[in-house]
């Protein structure tokens, strides 16, 4: 039966009553998720201890927050070799600001791009750091920096670079403290006035000043924005050098500011319109430095950025330098005035590198000619030109010596050749000059030769014997013999060329060119940085290249205005052509113009690079004396650097020797001894691979020797002997010549004795030279007089002199008082018989006329007694 109830609430308490009555059923217990809700509470306890214990464990050794460091950043100080001090690093051109002198436009600028939300964040911002990682995968790297700006002061002030946990773990404790112990203002003034901003400089306002001419508050917007964008990534986004990368990143930073709402978008597009490259200073704006060390500090600075993990700016190191202060102020003086070196004009630029020989030591760096700014350009270091022939003796000449053993007298042919792809190569003149030796051809920068060398010692091996001297090869082609660089391997600089030469000079012995040597810290801690030398080749391979390259500065050599007199130089010319697509491209005029012009050089105590030419390759050299300009920096660095010391002569290792070889003989053969010395070039080998043949081309007999004539008293008969050494066996022949006054003869024959008629009172001289062929020996000599009878010799006493007489008829001459005995002829003709031997002209008187006997020669056999008549 149902229940009637006055009102809804009567029924609801009834049923609360009733339910009171019930037994309540029991619950089951939730025992398992007790447990494990207690487990992770547990676990994560534990897991928060050991955080904590890792980040108390990271951030020990943490530097302190140190005031001094927070206000002003502690200078680098370069020494030079001497350990005197030639620049501060890091304590120069900072235009300090106080944050109320900042403008709003620059502050929201810095803000958009490196920490929007920095007002809003104790030193870490987990939101920017997320969304700094979802905008660079949106609008591509380097859109969003993670780090706050306080991680960034931090992470400039007291840590290094290091990407490690640890750095990352004391840069985010260091960042809390900042935000502790400073305002967010003072924070912001700090990063306004540490930031790197390129040409050596530090500090958004500095910035303004060196490429606005302006102070912060004269900013425009565009301004403002591309200043902003250049801590990223100072030099890159200079707007001198790379003003087209500066603008682009100008344009990410006014994207980021009307993003974040600091900007309309209207204002965004206008302020993008703006050219930066039409905004900047120009360069007769800007301020000129005249100080001689920047471009050498310019190779310091880079070189404690590549080899160390510090900061040159900040940490206070003292650097140890290989600077000789006075070549390097004769560097820039030679650069920077018309006084030493006459420049065609303002825009011809040149890069120079000098080095210690020995031991790779950079002395000078010429950076280039009228650079109006620190940190800029370096034509020395920062360029990548095409070498031309300078690298013939690097990837060329160098390989074949050292792998195929080449002597300097190697013989190749200076002719018209095909690449291996089948490409017709030749000279630039369309000329050849037939066989020569390697050491003619890179004397005279020959190309045909050097591509056949560079071919025949392999294209691997000469890419590894280059690199190994320090040219950055990534790629070789045939082309690259003549110094055609090209594709990923552009060029090279005046340093590379340089340091590359210098082994040459170091008997195989490189070391990396470098300007540091050593660095000490703040704590005293001394870190030598100095390369290790490494033996890239054969001390007989950098002595024959060496002494090629000598003969390069002697005529008819293309180096010879390179020449110091007096000091021991070896060189070479390069200069690099335009294709004929290019000076059709390009309008190039000039009968022969070149983009680069170089010479590399070296004594036994200095090695110089230097490359000459236009800022853009577009502009060539037109003049032939300009081409030569690099030879004459040259000629004057290495004179002024060698005046006060000795520079001794290369000196020829064991490994190598002296070779006469005979000019012309192709293969190359030794002279003999009988080669004239006109056809004789001295050259080198290494040992154990000289020619062993001897060339014959001139070879002579050997001469006949101990010539004896002998009078055979009781026959009347002179009899000659000689002697003739023939080890060899040799068919000769003999060539003698008699000669006396009446009867001179001449004949050959193979016996080395000769028996002929004497004529009293003649003196003979016997001539006698061995032949064979064509080849005859050197000739020897000998004479004997035969005596006169007694009976004439008492009518000779008895009589007058009847010389030249007139009237005797003995071959139209006549004794007078004497008789014609002596006369020696061939046709003489005598009053009391005929013959042809008798000749009365210059007859002897003395009376009764005597007999002369015949002489008997080859060309003049006896025929009849001739007599003179009797005197009156």
């Amino acid at each position: 039966m149902s229940e009637k109830y006055q009102s809804r609430e009567e029924r609801r308490k009834n049923l609360q009553s009733k339910s009171k009555g019930k037994p309540k059923a029991k619950k089951k217990t939730g025992g398992l998720f007790k447990k494990i809700f207690l487990s992770l509470i547990v676990l994560g306890i534990v897991g928060i201890l050991a955080g904590v214990g890792t980040f108390a464990y990271l951030v020990k050794d943490a530097p302190k927050l140190d005031p001094k460091l927070l206000k002003d950043p502690i200078p680098s100080k370069i020494l030079d070799k001497d350990q005197k001090l030639i620049y501060e690093v890091g304590a120069v051109n900072r235009e300090y600001v106080n944050y109320k002198d900042i403008p709003k436009v620059l502050e929201n600028a810095v803000l958009a791009t490196e920490d929007y939300r920095f007002y809003k964040h104790h030193g870490i911002d987990p939101i920017r750091l997320g969304g700094a990682v979802l905008a660079n995968f949106q609008r591509g790297f380097g859109a969003e920096g993670g780090s706050t700006i306080t991680q960034q002061v931090v992470k400039n002030v007291f840590l290094t670079r290091e990407k490690t946990i640890t750095r990352k773990v004391q840069e985010a404790w260091l960042s809390y403290e900042l935000e502790q112990q400073y305002t967010k203002h003072q924070i912001f003034e700090m990063y306004a006035n540490k930031v790197y901003v390129s040409q050596n400089s530090h500090g958004l306002a500095t910035a303004a000043k060196i490429y606005y001419g302006k102070s912060l508050k004269e900013l425009t917007l565009a301004e403002a924005a591309q200043i902003a964008g250049m801590p990223q990534s100072p030099n890159n986004y200079n707007p001198f050098d790379h003003p087209d990368l500066a603008e682009k990143r100008r344009n990410i930073v006014l994207t980021l500011m009307d993003q974040h709402g600091f900007i309309s978008k209207q204002e965004m597009e206008e302020a993008k319109k703006v050219s930066v490259a039409a905004t900047v200073l120009k360069p007769e704006q800007r301020t000129v430095d005249e100080k001689p060390f920047d471009s050498f500090v310019d190779a310091v600075i880079d070189e404690v950025k590549e080899t160390t993990d510090f900061d040159i700016f900040t940490d206070g190191l003292t650097i140890q330098t290989t600077l000789d202060r006075e070549a390097q102020t004769y560097v820039y003086n030679m650069l920077n005035s018309q006084d030493i070196i006459k420049y065609p004009d303002e825009a011809f630029q040149a890069g120079i590198a000098l080095l210690d020989t020995k031991t790779g030591e950079i002395r000078a760096i010429g950076g280039g000619r009228n650079q109006q700014v620190k940190r800029g350009f370096n034509y020395a270091i920062d360029s990548k030109r095409q070498p031309g022939s300078t690298i013939k003796p690097v990837l060329d000449y160098g390989p074949a010596i050292e792998y195929l053993n080449w002597g300097t007298y190697e013989m190749i042919e200076d002719k018209q050749m095909t690449y291996s792809t089948g490409k017709k190569f030749g000279n630039w003149n369309n000329k050849y000059m037939g066989p020569m030796t390697i050491r003619t051809a890179l004397q005279l920068s020959r190309n045909t030769p050097a591509v056949q060398a560079l071919q025949q010692v392999g294209l691997d091996k000469a890419k590894d014997f280059a690199v190994n001297l320090g040219i950055p090869l990534k790629e070789i082609f045939e082309s690259y013999a003549i110094g055609g660089f090209g594709g990923k391997t552009i060029g090279v600089s005046p340093l590379e060329m340089a340091g590359a030469y210098s082994a040459f000079g170091n008997n195989g012995f490189y070391t990396k060119p470098h300007a540091v040597s050593k660095i000490t810290l703040r704590d005293g801690t001394v870190i030598s940085t100095t390369p290790e030398p490494k033996i890239v080749m054969k001390d007989s391979t950098a002595f024959m290249i060496t002494d090629m390259m000598k003969s390069v500065l002697v005529s008819p050599g293309t180096g010879t205005l390179a020449k110091v007199p007096g000091l021991p130089i070896a060189g070479k010319t390069g200069t690099t052509n335009y294709t004929e697509d290019e000076i059709q491209k390009w309008g190039i005029k000039g009968s022969s113009p070149v983009p680069d012009a170089w010479f590399t050089g070296y004594t036994t105590n200095y090695t110089a690079s230097i490359w000459t030419g236009y800022e853009n390759r577009k502009t060539p050299i037109t003049r032939v004396e300009d081409q030569r300009i690099a030879q004459l920096i040259f000629k004057n660095l290495m004179a002024y650097v060698s005046k006060d010391i000795d520079t001794p002569d290369f000196t020829m290792p064991n490994s190598v020797q002296k070779v006469r070889i005979e000019k012309g003989s192709m293969p190359a053969v030794l002279a003999s001894e009988f080669t004239p010395d006109s056809e004789v070039s001295i050259e080198y080998a290494a040992k154990g691979h000289a020619p062993k043949k001897v060339s014959e081309k001139y070879n002579k007999l050997g001469a006949p020797v101990n010539p004896i004539a002998k009078y055979d008293d009781v026959n009347k008969n002179i009899v000659l002997t000689w002697e003739y050494p023939n080890p060899n066996n040799v068919a000769v022949q003999f060539d003698l010549t008699i000669d006396n006054a009446s009867a001179p003869g001449h004949l050959v024959q193979t016996e080395n004795s000769l028996t002929i008629p004497a004529i009293p009172g003649e003196k003979y001289t016997f001539t006698i030279l061995a032949i064979s062929g064509d080849k005859k020996s050197d000739s020897v000599s000998t004479s004997i007089e035969i005596p006169k009878p007694e009976k004439e010799k008492e009518q000779d006493n008895q009589s007058g002199d009847g010389n030249n007489g007139n009237n005797g008829n003995d071959n139209n001459g006549n004794a007078n008082n004497g008789n014609a005995n002596n006369g020696n002829g061939n046709n003489g003709n005598g009053n009391n018989g005929n013959g042809n031997n008798g000749n009365g002209n210059n007859g002897h008187g003395g009376g009764q006329g005597g007999t002369t006997p015949p002489v008997t020669t080859p060309e003049n056999p006896a025929s009849g007694q001739g007599t003179g008549s009797p005197g009156t």
